[in-house]
């Protein structure tokens, strides 16, 4: 029998403790750096989710801003029309043309809901207002100073956003020119209030603001920046916009307090500023309006950024001590299992042990259960539960002594599910239940449904034997509930397709209403006329037109009410012919402003399908404006939209072809990516919405080219519900 010397056993133990001392600092050193790692990974991806939802507000404000201005933008000029506004410029000093001129302006200010409209000569005098009965009337000013009297006199439409010189009031003002013949002999102007679109930034916790060409803040929901500038203005900028008094009496301007962190490899940049007296760190992202030379300014708190840095290294640090302790409970392992080699003559007292040990593995893996927020619970063969942790007591709202024991049916089990719940006990007993998880609704104990997903395994005990089935089960009730509001973004997604379908097809609609509205004026002197005269035939045929006309007016009306309106009937009996010939009717004065024709094959023997008519409308729209838009460079004669239904297989179609240039080869593979799009004021949703909204009905959305030039897409449609 052969023994150590003590002096070997020590030189060993010291050895091995120096090499235990620099494998732990290499460790302690790498799970810092992971934990740095970890920590900017989730600060950027977190970084990168606030980026995503600022351009998604930037977008809906752009929108909003957009909408807003095409609202009003046509006013000027329809209302310079009017033959009353060029007579009173003809004649100043006509005191009863000027109140009748008076009286028109107020009365349609008031009902198309703007600050002020009103009149200038060709020397920028006001002759008439809306406001001419109030104190600080626009009548009498002079305002050739501003910047849009000066372009409506040069022929161009006037856009300025400015200070009332009379009021104080500041507001966006639109201006057009009066012509007789080509040449201008004054201005119509109208006053815009945005003060609705500054009120509801102001409600919302993330800063928003507008700035103009200059860099001053003009619109914003910080009260404390607006007339302050992000940046220090040039002598030549401050001197114009004191010439045009564009900010009423206000001729300096001091810039924002802040400081801003800019990456040139990044959009959005880091703000440190003080917002009433709090300090705030924001993350900010800016895009210019173009058509209006403003910029449009989105902030939102960097705090969520900075919390997931933190959680990250958090993570991080726990995963280490995690790895820690399996190294120390590996190493012990390892040291219980060399004493149990060395030890041979007291294995009664390593039996002891050993019971110890799994007595406190027991007692670990229990913990380690309960402390599970997955709710689990195990069955016998029978069906009888016999063991539930506490997170299943937290999902059902039953205690473990309420549930330990129940056979089937459970207490939690939905009454309305009754017969779902007994084909997967039945399916989980005979084993033919599937790893994808049942998904199943049941019912707390306080009476509220949680959805839920139950997974299945067998139960196998220490000899090998099938002893029951061990569950767990997952708590689904936020996932249903995000995917409800998902639901709800769509459809928001798609009215704002078709509000932005609509703002390009306004133009040609107001003037498709104009034709309408001025033969009513026409038919309506007509039989004032019949009428005096007591021509009784020919003021009835009058009528009858004046009818037809108005008709006509409301059915253009109807059309577009109905395209744009948020909430749909839902599915419904419908023939795509029909969805064909509604939208076509709708773009009837679009296809003849762009000179184009449509041709159209419609198989007149085609089942009807369950659908939702508005987004199956919007669909067939998109397709066919799109279609226009890709031959705006054609000659007339070449510019052909067809349109053709018919039914394959089991499907209905719809194809919508041009004779355009056709989709470039690498485009093809982004066509239906959200946000990417070739126009130049393009949003890049109008396909992704097309194709969202097709799938919705179980179909599809096809591309193609065509062998002689043009762009094909091909809408499948199923036949039965």
């Amino acid at each position: 029998m052969t023994t150590e010397s003590p002096s070997a056993n020590i030189a060993e133990h010291n050895a091995g403790g120096t090499r235990s001392a620099v494998l732990w600092t290499l460790y302690a050193l790498v799970a810092v750096l992971l934990a740095w790692l970890a920590g900017e990974w989730s600060a950027q991806r977190e970084k990168g989710i606030q980026v995503e939802a600022i351009h998604r507000t930037i977008e809906v404000q752009a929108l909003g801003l957009r909408g807003t201005v095409a609202r009003y933008n046509q006013i000027p000029f329809v209302t310079a029309q009017h033959a009353e506004i060029k007579a009173l410029l003809l004649s100043p000093g006509d005191k009863a043309l000027t109140n009748q001129v008076n009286r028109f302006l107020q009365a349609t200010s008031h009902r198309v809901g703007a600050d002020a409209l009103y009149l200038m000569d060709s020397r920028g005098l006001t002759l008439a207002a809306s406001n001419w009965l109030e104190p600080d009337s626009f009548v009498g000013d002079n305002y050739s100073f501003r910047p849009y009297f000066q372009d409506a006199m040069a022929g161009r439409d006037g856009f300025f956003y400015a200070v009332g010189t009379s009021t104080g009031v500041p507001g966006l003002f639109m201006t057009t020119p009066v012509r007789m013949g080509d040449e201008a002999i004054g201005v119509l102007a109208i006053k815009v209030s945005l003060r609705d679109i500054e009120d509801a930034w102001r409600r919302n916790k993330a800063p928003v603001f507008l700035t103009d060409a200059h860099g001053i803040v003009f619109l914003g929901s910080i009260e404390a920046w607006k007339y302050k500038t992000t940046r220090t203005l040039q002598a030549d900028e401050l001197a114009w916009v004191n010439k045009h008094r564009q900010y009423g009496a206000r001729s300096t301007f001091e810039p924002i307090q802040w400081q801003q962190k800019l990456d040139a490899s990044e959009p959005s940049f880091e703000t440190l500023t003080v917002i009433d007296g709090v300090p705030q760190q924001l993350l900010s992202l800016d895009e210019n309006l173009p058509e209006f030379q403003w910029k449009l300014a989105v902030m939102n708190d960097l705090a969520p950024v900075n919390w997931s840095r933190w959680m990250g290294r958090a993570l991080a640090v726990l995963l280490a001590l995690v790895l820690l302790l399996a190294i120390k409970v590996a190493q012990q392992r390892e040291r219980r299992y060399v004493e149990m080699r060395r030890h041979r003559l007291e294995l009664e007292k390593r039996v002891l042990e050993r019971t110890a040990e799994l007595q406190e593995a027991h007692a670990f893996r229990k913990a380690m259960g309960d402390s599970l927020v997955v709710g689990m619970h195990a069955r016998d063969l029978q069906g009888r539960i016999i063991y539930v942790n506490p997170a299943l007591c937290d999902i059902t709202g039953y205690p473990a002594d309420a549930l330990v024991g129940q056979p089937p049916p459970y207490p939690y089990w939905h009454p309305e599910d009754l017969d779902k719940h007994w084909q997967y006990f039945e399916a989980v007993l005979s084993g033919q239940n599937t790893m994808d998880g049942f998904d199943s609704r049941i019912r707390h104990r306080d009476g509220h449904d949680v959805y839920t997903m139950f997974y299945s395994a067998p139960l196998i005990d220490g000899t090998g034997k099938h002893s029951g089935w061990m569950s767990s089960v997952v708590d689904i009730t936020d996932q249903k509930r995000a995917e409800e509001q998902q639901r709800v973004q769509v459809a928001k997604m798609q009215r704002s397709g078709r509000l932005a379908t609509m703002g390009e097809m306004a133009s040609t609609l107001a003037h498709e209403l104009s034709q309408p509205l001025m033969a009513l004026g026409s038919f309506a002197g007509a039989a004032r006329a019949y009428a005096e005269r007591g021509h009784r035939e020919l003021l009835r045929e009058t009528l009858d037109d004046i009818s037809a006309q108005a008709q006509r007016a409301a059915e253009i009306v109807g059309r577009i009410r109905g395209f744009v309106r948020q909430q749909t009937a839902g599915f419904q009996d419908c023939t795509v012919n029909e969805v064909v010939n509604n939208v076509l009717a709708l773009m009837r004065p679009e296809i003849r402003h762009q000179q184009a024709r449509v041709i159209t094959q419609l198989d007149a023997h085609l089942p009807a399908i369950q659908a939702d008519r508005v987004m199956l409308e919007q669909v067939v729209l998109n397709l066919v404006l799109n279609a226009l838009q890709a031959m705006q460079d054609k000659y007339p004669v070449d510019k052909i939209v067809r349109v053709q239904t018919g039914a394959q297989d089991d499907m209905v179609f719809i194809r919508v072809s041009d004779h355009g240039p056709g989709i470039a080869q690498p485009v093809v593979a982004q066509l239906f990516e959200p946000f990417f799009t070739t126009k130049p004021e393009g949003l890049g949703l109008g396909l992704n919405i097309c194709r969202t909204s097709v799938e919705s009905h179980r179909g599809r959305l096809e591309f193609e080219n065509a062998p002689q030039g043009g762009a094909v897409f091909t809408v499948y449609l199923p036949t039965t519900p």
